[in-house]
């Protein structure tokens, strides 16, 4: 969700559209949804956005896993979830943050999470004042998962929306990339116009893995772009090592695609990337959309990029049955040139009143047979499970689409991720959903033991 959802609030409440703080909520097993997405477990943790002001509001945001827990951001804090029992997801401590946005990652007993913006007045975290106008990522020692602990705060003038990561072994430590997903208001001692343009940039944070307290802002990596003057910086990041070595920065209207390992580039590594080329699309984040490309990862074999894109911020009425096609699409091309192979299109109109709807976050399931399988979260249009294997060709494989909800509130699935063989969706008003997809696409897949869904550690032939 991007910074501009504030400014569709105000327009909301202003048209009347706030009639009270209490939302109705179906359960997932109600949900309209293919024969083959079966309803799991949930954990609760209700909440709504038009129905609370900034401070109070602790909405569902993203998803970290590590063994049999999962780790829900919201907008105060993180849950620890026991997932063990996909039936009866268990809710084992919420750790207080309020800061807005909440996106998390985590690394064996480390766990960072985004704080992406000012505030007027003090905060809290962990019982500490966060003072007026501090934004960052915080860092959480989490090996008592009762009693997570604030060690770090790596202070950031222009926030972070959301958090990469991804393991430097040979250096020790964890390189994070945090993406400021707006420029606007960046830094702190130059006009409004010089801190815009600032804010066009990947900060690159270093965490010691023996002396995780030590976290600090390594650098910062220029983004090439925009095409057509919309600054915004990295809204998220997607990363695979292995033997492919390649990043993608979903950027306003320009995609940033990078070298970050022993490639044919010289010099690339992850904590200096090299810049390969952009992607843009027509009618895709440029100036008059009303959005920007939102979020990016790969095949597990890295020949294939894939993008998805935010218009209307996250909270605008989007995937109606009349809109354009590119603006309720995943796009797939070429990992290696950028060049374009096809897009899915979402084949259920979004028509009730106020959904909001778009590509948002996503991973691709671990398969050894050569099938590509994208899992998805699409906000009001809920999750979807696509194949792509041919590009130019791709085929819906199975949904969970949820009622408009009324009173209207911007809700849905804000991720929805592949997970040792089960689907998890954080609703940003529900809470944790759990979902089994029994199909043939997704047999075999690779079981993992832990995810952070935006960082694929190692690459498949």
């Amino acid at each position: 969700m991007s910074r501009r959802i504030l400014r569709t609030v105000g327009a909301l409440v202003a048209a009347g559209v706030l009639v009270t703080p209490a939302t109705a909520f179906a359960d997932h097993a109600t949900n309209p949804h293919s024969e083959n997405m079966h309803a799991k477990g949930h954990s609760p943790h209700p909440a709504t956005f038009l129905g609370e002001p900034d401070g109070v509001r602790h909405i569902n945001s993203d998803i970290a896993f590590r063994g049999n827990l999962a780790f829900n951001g919201n907008y105060d804090g993180f849950r620890i979830v026991d997932i063990s029992d996909p039936d009866n997801p268990t809710e084992i401590f919420h750790q207080h943050c309020n800061g807005d946005q909440g996106d998390i990652v985590v690394w064996d007993n480390i766990l960072l999470r985004s704080w992406n913006s000012k505030k007027a007045v003090p905060r809290d975290c962990d019982g500490r004042t966060v003072p007026a106008g501090w934004e960052g990522v915080h860092v959480f020692d989490i090996s008592d998962l009762t009693n997570p602990e604030l060690i770090a705060s790596v202070e950031l003038p222009c926030g972070s929306h959301t958090l990469t990561a991804a393991p430097d072994r040979a250096a020790g430590r964890l390189i994070v990339y945090s993406n400021n997903s707006s420029s606007s208001g960046c830094g702190t001692s130059h006009d409004l116009a010089t801190e815009n343009l600032e804010g066009d940039f990947i900060d690159v944070i270093e965490v010691p893995f023996a002396h995780p307290e030590n976290a600090n802002l390594l650098r910062r990596e220029p983004l090439a772009g925009p095409i057509t003057n919309v600054r915004t910086g990295c809204h998220d990041m997607g990363v695979i090592l292995g033997s492919v070595n390649l990043a993608a920065c979903a950027s306003a209207d320009a995609t940033n695609v990078f070298d970050v390992g022993d490639n044919a580039h010289p010099g690339g590594s992850l904590a200096d990337p090299v810049f390969l080329y952009t992607v843009s699309e027509p009618g895709v984040g440029q100036a008059g959309t009303n959005g920007r490309w939102h979020s990016a990862t790969f095949s597990w074999d890295g020949r294939i990029l894939i993008l998805g894109w935010e218009p209307g911020g996250g909270a605008d009425t989007e995937c109606q049955s009349t809109d354009p096609d590119v603006d309720k699409s995943m796009f797939f091309y070429d990992a290696h040139t950028g060049a374009k192979l096809g897009q899915w299109v979402l084949p259920r109109g979004q028509d009730g009143v106020a959904e909001n709807c778009t590509i948002h976050n996503y991973n691709i399931v671990p398969l050894r047979n050569g099938r590509y399988i994208a899992v998805g979260g699409h906000y009001q249009a809920g999750t979807w499970v696509t194949e792509f294997t041919d590009p130019a060709n791709p085929v819906t494989v199975g949904w969970s689409d949820p009622p408009a909800i009324s009173p209207p509130d911007l809700g849905g699935a804000w991720s929805s991720y592949w997970y040792n063989n089960f689907i998890y969706e954080s609703s940003i008003t529900e809470g944790l959903n759990v979902f089994r997809l029994s199909d043939p696409a997704v047999g075999g897949a690779i079981r993992l033991d832990h995810l952070n869904p935006q960082t694929q550690e190692f690459s498949l032939p």
